[in-house]
């Protein structure tokens, strides 16, 4: 049995989230939610992190919640759940507004909340034998991980509604027609090509996307003039990074601009 729930790593710009527990199917439990926890702290205070690459191993992203765990809680379960959304929902929260862009490669059944967050990376690649599936209703359960947020702001929401009260299932194409899934690849090629994509976030202009992230979360909740100087004065902190001079000089000289993400 895995001492983790989770693996980080950093190198070259980009930090490599793993999911370790394939034997249950990188299940979401109290350790689960406590690693995330202090995973999104130490990224969000690292300065070498310009992209973060999502993966799970085994032949499963993710079953969502520990059905075992939630059993085993009794008359408890009310409570152990406020304390898993309490450290889950803030890593869920800070992670959104980090200035790295985050991929995340996604296998077999990614159900619930494993599928929630998923979601809310900003490119989500799938195998060709994913599997996505609501779950939430289908045990009498509502939603957590942002799955309301997340498949609304994917599938729009008429289609991310339809999917959680009728407890849906997708497999990969129908993910990609719907919104949820950016990308298709076969299985065997999944890693290779998130971790493409990866690198190249890792070379762009970290601040910019940081700016960009977060003005996305508030698109759909303020006033246009509120958006616009929103945006106003997010480009105008971008304004004043290296990068930002850096590619008006590239763009300038005709020449492939060199980011390092300040």
């Amino acid at each position: 049995m895995s001492t983790t729930a989770t693996a980080l790593t950093v190198e070259n710009g980009i930090a490599r989230l793993r999911f370790t527990d394939p034997e249950h199917g990188n299940p979401i439990n109290r350790r689960l939610c406590d690693e995330m926890c202090d995973r999104a702290i130490e990224l969000s205070c690292r300065n070498d992190v310009r992209v973060v690459l999502v993966t799970a191993e085994g032949k499963n992203f993710g079953f969502g919640g520990d059905i075992a765990h939630f059993v085993s809680q009794g008359d408890q379960l009310p409570a152990e759940i406020k304390r898993m959304t309490a450290t889950i929902h803030s890593a869920i929260a800070r992670l959104q507004r980090m200035d790295a862009p985050m991929v995340v490669a996604v296998q077999g059944v990614c159900a619930g909340g494993s599928a929630a967050f998923a979601a809310g990376c900003d490119v989500v690649v799938s195998a060709d034998n994913a599997r996505w599936v609501a779950a939430y209703t289908g045990i009498g359960y509502s939603t957590d991980a942002s799955a309301t947020v997340m498949f609304s702001r994917r599938m729009g929401l008429a289609r991310a509604r339809n999917f959680l009260l009728r407890n849906q299932t997708l497999d990969a194409q129908a993910a990609l027609a719907a919104g949820l899934v950016d990308e298709v690849v076969p299985a065997e090629q999944l890693l290779a090509k998130a971790e493409e994509i990866a690198v190249k976030f890792a070379a762009g202009p970290t601040k910019a996307y940081g700016e960009v992230r977060r003005l996305l979360l508030s698109v759909q909740d303020q006033p246009l003039e509120t958006q616009l100087e929103m945006e106003a004065q997010a480009l105008s902190r971008v304004a004043s990074t290296e990068d930002a001079r850096e590619g008006l000089a590239a763009f300038n000289e005709k020449r492939k601009p060199r980011f390092t993400g300040r």
